[in-house]
C-alpha cells in the first residue's frame, strides 16, 4: 500500500558485487505486457529501431502481476508505463557500445577508468555468465514511468533512460525540487511496497527476483536467471 503522506526515498546501499548470490530459478515464464490499459509496455528500444528489439516488452509471470499490483495502488487517473523488460544479450551488448561512445564523445577529459564507472551507473556489463546475467536479461528487471490522463508523462526531472547525475533516484531529495521530489517519492514507493527493489542509479529502474533484487532486499538467493529456453546465448 502506497502511504498516505509519501516520506522521503531513504538511501539504498547498493553491496558492491551483486552476482555473487546463488540462482534458484523458479521456472515462471516471460509473459508480454498489455499495450492498452492503466499498465501498458511500449518499447523504447524498439521506437529508437535499436538492433535485435522487440515490439513487446516481457517479463516475469511474478514481475507482471506485482506491477498489476502497483497500478491497483496508484490514483486512477495514472498509467504504469513500462518501456523496458526482458533484454537479450544482444541488445545488452548494443546499449554497452552505444552508451561507451557516448560518455566518450561528451566527456573526452575523462580516463578509461572513469569512462568505465560512469558507463556502470547506467548500463549493466553485457556478461554471458548464466550465473551472472544482467539484470534486464533474467526477465526480472523493468524501467518505467507514470503517464497522466492526458497521457503526458509525470514530470520526474529527467528523460527516462537519460544519462545525467540527475537521474540518480535520490537527486531530489538532496536537492528538493516539485514537482520532481513528490512524483519519484509516488512511483518508488508504488513500486516498493509491490515487492520491487529500486537500482539507486536510476529513478526508473526496478527489479524483482533477479541478483541484484536478492541483494538489496535481503533475500540472499535469487529466483531469476537466465529465463529458460528463451536467451540461449544470444
Amino acid at each position: 500500500m502506497i502511504p498516505a503522506e509519501l516520506p522521503p526515498i531513504p538511501f539504498v546501499h547498493e553491496p558492491p558485487d551483486w552476482g555473487r548470490l546463488p540462482i534458484s530459478d523458479n521456472g515462471e515464464g516471460l509473459f508480454p505486457l498489455p499495450t492498452i490499459g492503466r499498465l501498458r509496455g511500449e518499447s523504447l528500444y524498439h521506437a529508437q529501431g535499436i538492433p535485435g528489439t522487440s515490439p513487446v516488452v516481457s517479463v516475469r509471470a511474478g514481475v507482471l502481476a506485482r506491477l498489476q499490483t502497483v497500478v491497483d495502488a496508484l490514483p486512477p487517473d495514472l498509467t504504469l508505463l513500462v518501456f523496458d523488460g526482458y533484454r537479450s544479450l544482444a541488445v545488452q551488448q548494443w546499449l554497452w557500445d552505444t552508451y561507451l561512445a557516448q560518455i566518450r564523445a561528451e566527456q573526452p577529459h575523462l580516463s578509461d577508468a572513469e569512462v568505465n564507472a560512469v558507463l556502470r551507473r547506467f548500463v549493466a556489463a553485457p556478461v554471458a555468465d548464466p550465473l551472472r546475467p544482467p539484470p534486464h536479461r533474467t526477465g526480472g528487471a523493468v524501467d518505467v514511468y507514470l503517464v497522466d490522463a492526458t497521457g503526458v508523462s509525470l514530470p520526474m526531472g529527467t528523460a527516462p533512460d537519460e544519462v545525467a547525475p540527475e537521474s540518480v533516484t535520490r537527486h531530489f531529495e538532496d536537492v528538493p525540487t516539485e514537482p520532481f521530489t513528490a512524483n519519484r517519492r509516488l512511483l518508488w514507493h508504488a513500486m516498493t511496497s509491490a515487492g520491487f527493489a529500486n537500482y539507486p542509479g536510476e529513478w526508473w529502474h526496478y527489479e524483482y527476483g533477479n541478483q541484484r533484487w536478492a541483494n538489496i532486499s535481503g533475500a540472499g538467493v535469487a529466483v531469476y536467471g537466465l529465463p529458460g529456453g528463451y536467451d540461449a546465448g544470444i
